[in-house]
This record gives structure tokens, sequence and C-alpha cells, in this order.
């Protein structure tokens, strides 16, 4: 019989598991999908690259200028169910022959909550109202690490947690040419260093 501790053990390696998945699902799905047609499926390269990157620079447009501009900041609703379920099934494939319902509850948890972070940061970072979170240094990192990858659209794909980023080399800390950047209060200086 398992006793709740160890439940809750697995529950939590579930999500610190699917935490570091969910990194590197972010980072594929942007990097390979967003950022480039999959043979006739061009709904997120379209939609992202063509129409959010074109709308969102690094400079002063990397926040909305135009009101009618916050319904491009968000994913469309259907996404993250279906970026969700299309990322569970390999954990279920994994954990459910095993009787580990439990790690594939925990990644489940890992997985909306990582979509939810993204989500809501990304839609502070376009439409700054100085909100509690935008206050944090950790936003404040965050923010400077997407504004880079406006300008820089083949690096920084994370958003949420740049883990995969550090990991496939696609991180960059500092811009290295000097260039029309973002301001306001929870936006870094990722101009060059002197």
């Amino acid at each position: 019989m398992l006793t709740f501790f160890t439940v809750l053990s697995w529950l939590a390696t579930g999500f610190l598991g699917g935490v570091i998945m969910a990194s590197f699902c972010e980072w594929a799905l942007h990097r390979y999908v967003m950022h480039r047609p999959i043979l006739n499926f061009t709904y997120p390269f379209r939609s992202h690259a063509l129409v959010h990157h074109h709308i969102f620079k690094s400079d002063h447009t990397y926040h909305v200028i135009n009101p009618a501009d916050k319904k491009i900041i968000p994913m469309a609703w259907w996404n993250g169910p279906a970026i969700i379920t299309v990322g569970m099934i390999p954990v279920l494939i994994a954990t459910l022959p095993f009787g580990h319902w439990d790690i594939a509850l925990g990644t489940l948890l890992a997985f909306g909550s990582y979509y939810g972070a993204y989500e809501y940061m990304h839609w502070c970072m376009h439409l700054p109202k100085a909100r509690r979170v935008e206050r944090s240094w950790v936003f404040y990192r965050l923010n400077g690490h997407h504004l880079l990858h406006h300008r820089y659209m083949h690096k920084n794909f994370n958003v949420v947690m740049p883990f995969a980023d550090l990991c496939m080399g696609t991180l960059m800390l500092r811009s290295k040419i000097k260039f029309p950047q973002a301001r306001g209060a929870a936006v870094p200086d990722v101009q060059p260093r002197r």
C-alpha cells in the first residue's frame, strides 16, 4: 500500500521532471515549429514569426502601441490544451504501464503551470502595467532574455525558464552590437558592455 509521502514524493518527482521537460518542449516548439513552416502546417509559423515578430520588435514596439495588437500577444485559446496533451503522450507511455499515475499527474501539473506562466509572463512583457510580478528580479531578467529574442530570433527561445537555451547553445545574455531597444522599469539594458 502506498503511503501519502510515497505518493507525494512521486508527484514531486513528476513535477520537477515536468518543469525541466517543459523547458525543452518550449524551446523545441518555439525553434522548430513557431519559427519555420513544417510542410503544410504553417499556422504557428505565420501567427508567431510573421505576425507576432512583425508587430513586436526589440525597439519601442516591443510594448503594445496599438491596443488592437493585444490580441496577438497570447496564443490561441486551444493551443495550451493541445500542447499539453501532445507533451503528455510520452509521459503516459513511460509511466502508466508501471502504475505511476502519480508521476504522470505531477508532470501534468508542471506542464499546466509552465504554460500558464508562459502566457502570463509573455503578456506582461509586451503589455507592461507595473504588476507585482513585473517588479521581481526574475521577471526583470526573463524580460531582457525575451527582448533579445525579439532582436535575434535564432536566440533565447525560452520565455519561462531558459534552461534549454543554456543546454542547447542558444542562450544570449547581452547583444553583441548596439541597437535601439525597448525601455521601461521592468526592461534591463541588454546593450553590449563597454
